[in-house]
């Protein structure tokens, strides 16, 4: 999980306000206050609420985030016998500390592995000396002696690999010279490192030897090597000292700093590509530059040097490409060096001496003013700053020349229609060019039509991020033991991870054989199916065939087949202890692919369990180890009678498994008809959904084999809610415009993205509304908690309401289809909806039919849940839903047209009303719970928006439903329910399926920092 620095500072500084690092004490008379007040505030333009992190010690420095930045490993001269600094692991979650070098001689520049599991550094503790040194260095100090600083390049130096689990420590070098300044690769596989290794086996010359034996250091170079140690090959020749190497976030850089020739006192930053070629100088400042660190976007490096006096080390940061002069960042008397970023590049870590003793310390970090200084390119937000933006807004300067009638025409929604549903949008999936294309368009319209922006920073954008699938990452690795012998197997041709697997290296363990992996429980006048009968799998990979028995009766198979998902056989193994499962398809599944394909579901649910799938193949040999033939195991398997599970004696199989978060942006668009100055009247908001599923390879596609990867259009779904919107928006404007609007409230017009993804966009819109402090004069809606205040500390209450800063929400969501009726979702959200319906289609005399269930699968969900009343409008599905054939041919323009007048009518009667309509809570019949086949009822709103959280988050819960009544509320996260871990939406379902109606039983949720043990009775669905 992505750790934020806001987080992360808490974390790290907020125990005690004993670790704020107050400034210096100025006295009143002090002549020079007015000075050091201006160099803080320029300290300021990139730094915030600096902090000193550390304070043990006689000095501490050269701190590193582990990659997920709970962790910095850090060296530290703290330990009583010895004067050198040591190696330390400091929790940012806790603030516990633990040494992890041994105690013994000098030690530096460490590193944590990717994994977590792992850390390196460099140490003399081999040194047969190490002792003595550190008595006769204790001893100088006693004498009142103080020796001046400098660094030691001792060749007794070499690179150790600690295992964080058990303590192992595995030396990575050992030859003579110095070996350090070490750090791994982003994917872990690679180490670059520091050493003069050389000038102690091969021939230096007479000036060379002679610079050596005076200063060690104009022999070091930059050495790459595997992680094991193997493989060394050096980087650099340059005659002077290489050294201080790190590779960028993505690894295809390593920055680092070269001395000259003399190992003297100027030195710049270089770049290289990670094999060492393309070695580029960076800086040309002729002063000390050196600790050079990326920052995690790669643009640009920040570094310190002594360029403004020779003790002043100041940090400074350059453009990755060094095409424009340094910038400079602090501005402290004395040392400022070793800087390093956080992870997620919002912080900056660094060593400094300006309270006296060199410590670390902790500040968030402004990207967006570095950029700005160093004039670098920001991310595109503004219309014309891409060509996806700039065709967008062409479009629609096009379209609105053409039809830019303020009424509500056939031809006005024909034109947006057929421009969103082109094949320039390319189908709209949120985060690429199509639905950047598509939102310019519609800010164009937007700002043509006159309305004021009212998304982020002045601008038509609200942007939010995703992920918007996965991938398999390089540190990918299958390996079998068998009677002394490795087998290695190709990923993606014998084995692959599915994407719901837990990322990581997963040590060797046996093999067992489980059958189909199904535990079902006994029903009516079927028998229990369990494949783990006096099978133990504790620590072991269990190897199952996918799906279930094929020669079983229709009523077997059903039931079966609630329990035969990949994910449910996961969860089944993972809580009998195993170490892993293996999925095999088998020679009767008679599938197209044997290797489960890396499919991404916009859950983002994954488990703690190492899953991968294996080819029949590789399958047959390992069944031999056990003298068995997967064919007669399949066909006996097959008949749905049970099997005792076996071992597979003598297999050991370890594995690695990197699967990667795909991460994108999409965009939000939002305008506003400012009608009033009446801020506690609420705003209507009129969505609808402007994302669709590009070529329908991400999720969702309904398209034919021969359809495959070929652009979804999206015209009913939902270019005809977004041309109806538009042109609501232009009639509403021009009857204000003229004066025959004496509105009562604003209206929010908002296009979400993300919505085929999960309501992504409209979800990130409700979560981070905050309504005016003038719109709680009303209270809250019954049935919810109350909101104190627009800036509320209680977060969950907030969550629960967003009335009445918001007092309706109109959606629409495919309605071009209009055959047989206008549905019209949500009405029983409101006692209103019905006269005010009545009243809309008085004049249009639409065929309407009302549903009363508010919780739907579109926009309008995130409100209801949140206090707001809705109504969502729909035509109906139809066979070309999710398919490339929904295109605009298809489209009944005329009664979109009818449709669109029939909802600019009724935004017309909520914008005139008084009162805002009222809140009716209600259960939610048809959530998610009941769309699994479940017959128990808990009452709770799963929150697809959740992303990567471990658990299942809610949005809601239904009004005295068991939920409710047991005390969850939206934003809760579900851990725990039965006694059942519960990782994710799958875990969640599977495990109500277990519980009895109307027996109380135990649910864990957390809830922020907190953790609460619950009680809910569920109740009968039926």
């Amino acid at each position: 999980m992505r750790h934020s620095l806001a987080r992360l500072m808490m974390f790290a500084v907020g125990f005690s306000s004993l670790f704020l690092a107050a400034p210096p004490a100025v006295a009143a008379d002090d002549p020079h206050a007015a000075e050091r007040a201006e160099l803080a505030t320029k300290e300021a333009e990139l730094l915030g609420n600096t902090r000193q992190l550390t304070f043990a010690g006689r000095r501490s420095g050269e701190g590193y985030f582990s990659a997920d930045g709970r962790k910095m490993i850090l060296q530290s001269e703290r330990e009583a016998g010895n004067p050198f600094y040591q190696i330390y692991l400091l929790d940012l979650e806790t603030g516990d500390t633990r040494r992890l070098s041994p105690g013994i001689g000098k030690t530096t520049c460490a590193w944590i592995h990717p994994s977590g599991r792992r850390a390196l550094f460099a140490s003399t503790h081999h040194d047969p000396e190490a002792e003595a040194k550190q008595e006769a260095e204790l001893a100088m100090r006693e004498s009142g002696q103080q020796r001046r600083y400098s660094w030691d390049y001792d060749p007794h130096y070499d690179i150790f690999e600690m295992d964080l689990e058990t303590d192992e420590l595995t030396p990575l070098t050992n030859d003579e010279g110095y070996n350090a300044e070490a750090s791994y690769s982003p994917d872990g596989r690679h180490i670059v490192f520091a050493s003069n290794r050389h000038a102690y086996t091969e021939e230096l010359s007479e000036e060379e030897q002679a610079r050596f034996e005076t200063n060690p250091s104009t022999q070091v170079e930059l050495y790459l090597m595997e992680a094991d140690g193997s493989n060394v090959r050096r980087l650099t020749e340059s005659g002077g000292y290489d050294g201080g190497p790190f590779f960028s976030a993505d690894g295809s850089k390593i920055v680092w700093r070269r001395f000259d020739a003399d190992g003297g006192s100027t030195a710049e930053i270089w770049t290289m590509d990670a094999d060492g070629s393309n070695q580029q100088q960076i800086t040309e400042v002729d002063a000390m530059s050196w600790a050079p660190f990326f920052h995690p976007s790669g643009d640009y490096i920040i570094f310190t040097n002594n360029a403004y006096g020779y003790g002043n080390f100041e940090l400074h940061i350059v453009d990755a490409a060094g095409e424009r002069e340094p910038v400079r960042v602090t501005y402290s008397p004395g040392f400022d060096g070793l800087p390093v970023f956080t992870p997620d590049g919002e912080g900056l870590s660094w060593t400094s001496n300006r309270n006296g003793d060199s410590q670390i310390f902790l500040a968030s970090w402004d990207d967006a003013e570095a950029r700005r200084l160093l004039s670098l390119d920001e991310t595109a937000t503004d219309s014309d700053t891409t060509e996806a933006d700039a065709q967008g807004t062409a479009l629609a300067e096009k379209v609105m020349t053409e039809t830019g009638s303020p009424a509500i025409t056939v031809s006005g929604v024909e034109a947006h229609i057929r421009a969103l549903a082109s094949e320039q949008m390319a189908g709209r999936l949120t985060g690429t060019a199509g639905e950047r294309m598509a939102t310019a368009y519609l800010a164009e319209v937007f700002r043509t039509i006159g309305l004021e922006p009212a998304g982020d920073d002045g601008t038509y954008f609200q942007e939010f991020e995703f992920t918007a699938g996965v991938s398999l990452g390089d540190d990918n690795a299958l390996a079998l033991e068998h009677d002394g012998e490795t087998t290695r197997y190709n990923v993606n041709e014998q084995w692959r991870p599915l994407a719901f697997a837990q990322s990581g290296e997963v040590d060797p363990g046996s093999i067992v054989f489980a059958g189909y992996g199904i535990v079902a429980p006994a029903e009516e006048d079927l028998e229990d199916y369990d494949s783990y009968v006096h099978l133990d799998v504790t620590d072991k990979w269990v190897m199952v065939l996918r799906y279930l028995p094929e020669d079983v009766t229709d009523a077997q198979r059903q039931h079966l087949n609630r329990y035969a998902s990949l994910r449910y056989k996961a969860m089944a193994a993972r809580d009998r202890g195993a170490k892993g499962i293996i999925f095999v398809s088998g020679p009767n599944s008679e599938v197209r692919h044997e290797l489960v394909p890396l499919r991404f579901d916009a859950s983002l649910s994954g488990t703690s369990l190492p899953v991968i799938s294996i080819a029949d193949e590789v399958a047959a040999d390992w069944l031999n180890a056990a003298e068995k033939d997967l064919q007669e195991l399949h066909d006996s398997l097959d008949t749905g009678d049970m099997m005792m599970g076996f071992e597979l004696p003598g297999l050991k199989l370890d594995a690695a498994i990197e699967i990667v978060q795909q991460r994108r942006t999409g965009r939000n668009v939002l305008a506003r008809l400012a009608a009033t100055d009446d801020e506690a009247a609420g705003l209507v908001v009129l969505g609808a959904h402007i994302d669709h599923l590009g070529d329908g390879s991400a999720s969702g596609s309904l398209a034919h084999d021969d359809e495959e990867s070929t652009i979804h259009y999206g015209a009913d779904d939902n270019a005809s809610g977004i041309a109806a919107m538009i042109e609501v928006a232009h009639y509403l404007h021009a009857r204000h415009a003229d004066g025959e609007l004496p509105a009562n409230r604003d209206v929010l017009f908002a296009a979400w993205s993300g919505e085929e993804l999960g309501l992504l966009g409209s979800s990130h819109f409700v979560q981070n509304f905050t309504p005016p402090a003038s719109a709680f004069v009303e209270g809250p809606p019954a049935g919810h908690p109350p909101v104190e205040g627009a800036h509320a500390e209680d977060e969950a209450n907030h969550a629960q309401s967003l009335r009445p800063g918001i007092a309706a929400y109109l959606n629409m969501d495919m309605i071009g289809r209009y055959e047989q009726a206008l549905t019209l979702q949500g009405v029983g959200s409101s006692e209103a909806w019905p006269q005010l319906i009545e009243r809309a289609n008085v004049p249009v005399g639409l065929r309407i039919q009302t549903q009363d269930d508010a919780y739907l699968p579109t926009d309008s969900t995130p409100f209801f849940v949140r206090g707001v009343p809705v109504l969502s409008a729909f035509t109906g599905a139809h066979a070309e839903y999710h398919t490339p054939r929904d295109t605009a041919d298809l489209i009944n323009f005329e009664d979109t047209q009818r449709i669109t007048r029939f909802i600019g009518l009724l935004t017309r009667q909520l914008v005139l009303r008084e009162q805002s309509p009222d809140y009716v809570a209600q259960r939610a019949p048809e959530q998610d719970e009941a769309r699994a086949g479940l017959r128990a009822f808990l009452g709770t709103v799963p929150d697809y928006a959740g992303g990567d959280a471990e658990g299942m988050k809610l949005s809601g819960v239904s009004e005295g439903g068991p939920a409710d009544e047991a005390g969850l509320r939206g934003g809760d996260v579900i851990i725990e329910l039965a006694g059942k871990k519960i990782e994710n939406i799958y875990d969640y379902t599977y495990a109500i399926d277990a519980l009895k109606i109307g027996e109380e039983t135990s649910i864990k949720v957390q809830r922020g920092e907190e953790t609460l043990d619950l009680t809910i009775t569920p109740a009968s669905r039926e």
